[in-house]
Order: C-alpha cells, then structure tokens, then sequence
C-alpha cells in the first residue's frame, strides 16, 4: 500500500471559505462574532499558536482581542479576567492559551469559562454533553482531526479506529466523537496509552490509527495493518 498524505491546507482552506460565507450572513444582521484570547506568560509556542489563531480569525471576519499576563500573575488574577471576559458581550468566544504556568490550576479556569464561550469545550458541562452526543461546542483539535478524516474520504463509520493517547484535550474527546451514531462517526474506538501492554498488537488491528501521544516516532511502520 502507497501511504498518501492527507492535504491539511486544502481541508482548512475549505472549512475558511465556508466560515466566510456564514459569517458574513451574521455581519448583515449586525453581528460581529468576537473572541477573547488570553495569555499569560510568554512561552514562544504559545505567543505562536495565538499568533495564528488571530491571522485565522482576521481571514474570516472574526473579531479578535487578545489579553496578556505576565507569567508570575496569581491564579485569582487570572480567574478574575475571564470573569470578567464572560460578562463582556462582544465577546462569543474565551479561549485560554494552554499551557498555563504551574502555579494556576487549569482545571479551576477551564470551569470558570462560561459554557457558552468555552471554545476549547474544555469545561465539564461541554465535556458531559459530549460524552452525551449532545455538544454545544466541539474540541477543536479533535474536531479538527475528525474534519481531515471526513473531508478526505475516510469515513470512520463501521472502522476500527485505534488512538493512542488519553488526553483531555485529544485522545479522550475524540474517543468521545468518533464512537458516537452520528455521521463522521459511528466507529469502534480503542484508546491506547502508557499503560498499555504490547501497543503494537493493537495499533495493527487498527483501520484508522491517530497518534496524539505528543511524542514523536512513537508509531513506526512495524506497527501499522499492511
């Protein structure tokens, strides 16, 4: 089998046109859809991501703010602005830049964004509706990841789809999506990890295998159905 790389800039340049067009009907009735983007610190790959997001935002018409804070600022400091951020009504979307410092629980801000802003879908009511199949909000990396795979003509419906990773932000939301009866879904999903014993033995069962482990190589050619 020739391995095929899936084209990402051609999948994303056909989500921006689509988002193009839904978001002008809203500017003709007079909304302007806006997002809040808060950073603290001035870690590179951070200050990169929301770098992007704001060129992303700019191309499709989206308004965007975003609000820095120093490294050392507290976790009352932080809780405060997005407070603040849910009550502010330009404002549709929070989006926290992760990782925070290790001094500030990202648990107790992913809970203070307000479930309706919350585009991360990081706070436990987006993550229970879900587990539900009933979100409000998707992941955006998962949904991402769901989005290269429908558009690209691989339909996990029916597939046994194997992702090695169980984290919150990827590994178990898409676990969550893909095993759903919906379409793009409707998948039998195994979640591999660190834990698990022979990872070899499952990935090659596998008809779609995602690698969301944040290492590198961690998947090599021996490991893959032939």
């Amino acid at each position: 089998m020739v391995a095929k790389i899936i084209d990402g800039t051609k999948v994303a340049n056909e989500i921006y046109k689509e988002l193009e067009g839904e978001i002008e009907q809203l500017q003709r009735r007079g909304l302007i859809p806006g997002l809040a983007m808060v950073l603290v610190g001035e870690d590179a790959a951070s200050l990169s991501y929301i770098k992007g997001k704001a060129k992303a935002c700019s191309r499709v018409g989206v308004y965007e703010e975003e609000v820095r804070l120093p490294q050392d600022a507290s976790e009352d400091e932080v809780l405060r602005v997005v407070e603040g951020l849910n009550k502010e009504v330009k404002f549709h979307g929070i989006l926290v830049q992760l990782p925070l410092p290790s001094h500030i629980s990202t648990e107790k801000v992913a809970s203070c964004i307000s479930p309706e802003k919350d585009v991360d879908a990081f706070h436990p009511v987006n993550m229970g509706k879900l587990l539900k199949g009933e979100p409000y909000l998707l992941p955006c990396t998962a949904h991402g990841i769901q989005q290269l795979l429908t558009r690209s003509g691989y339909d996990p419906g029916g597939k046994h789809v194997v992702i090695c990773g169980r984290s919150n932000t990827v590994g178990k939301p898409l676990a969550a999506m893909l095993m759903q009866k919906k379409e793009g879904a409707n998948a039998t999903v195994t979640v591999c990890h660190t834990g698990t014993k022979d990872l070899a033995s499952i990935t090659r069962q596998a008809d779609i295998l995602i690698s969301a482990m944040g290492s590198p190589k961690t998947i090599t050619a021996d490991m893959i159905k032939i």
